[in-house]
């Protein structure tokens, strides 16, 4: 697997990315799917929980270490001495990278049988403690670790009385990072919270959280 840091000294090789694109996507089919059936009495908040549970960027890299991804990963020199093959952000990526590959390779059938393999487990162990995750908690440890404004969250609604939705942007320094919806203003708040982690954490302006 060739990371871009590894392309750009070595030109004319593809990058992962595009591998990650189609395997970020079929990650979270899967993973909607699995708890979809799995838990048919659950709301659609308390779904996307679960998908945003199983779909980040710290549980996606323990599923990589688990596999030794790490050690296949191509990396550019500095990334390699930097320790890059243990990142979580790299380590994430490349997981999804894989699964893209397996999707292209073998068919939607076969990349799903993969990807439940994967996370069935975590699934099921995340829906037991969903009401333990609390992303703005999560969001509002990485921003201070990181110096930055607390989050700020804008929320709207549409809707009737009896059947309305939330809407909510999280803003940090002036930056709109995340954004969700739910049928309550919390849940639209973590879902937007969640988003935001996992921008920040992608994009290197701070480390990942401890936990998924």
């Amino acid at each position: 697997m060739a990371h871009r840091s590894w392309c750009a000294e070595n030109p004319g090789h593809a990058s992962n990315e595009r591998l990650e694109f189609l395997g970020d996507a079929v990650l979270g089919w899967v993973t909607a799917d699995v708890a979809f059936r799995r838990f048919p009495a659950m709301s659609e908040g308390e779904l996307t929980g679960i998908r945003k549970g199983v779909v980040n960027t710290v549980a996606l890299a323990q599923i990589a270490s688990e596999l030794g991804l790490g050690q296949h990963i191509k990396l550019g020199k500095g990334e390699a001495a930097a320790g890059g093959s243990e990142k979580p952000s790299i380590l994430a990526d490349a997981l999804e990278a894989l699964i893209g590959a397996v999707y292209v390779d073998g068919g939607s059938a076969t990349a799903y049988d993969v990807v439940e393999r994967l996370v069935a487990d975590r699934v099921s162990a995340t829906a037991e403690r969903l009401d333990q995750l609390d992303y703005k908690s999560t969001l509002q440890e990485l921003v201070a670790g990181a110096g930055k404004a607390a989050p700020l969250y804008d929320i709207s609604e549409e809707g009737p009385d009896h059947d309305k939705r939330f809407f909510a942007e999280v803003i940090i320094d002036g930056d709109v990072l995340g954004s969700g919806h739910g049928r309550s203003k919390r849940t639209a708040e973590q879902a937007a919270a969640a988003v935001a982690s996992k921008a920040l954490v992608a994009s290197k302006q701070v480390p990942g959280p401890p936990d998924a």
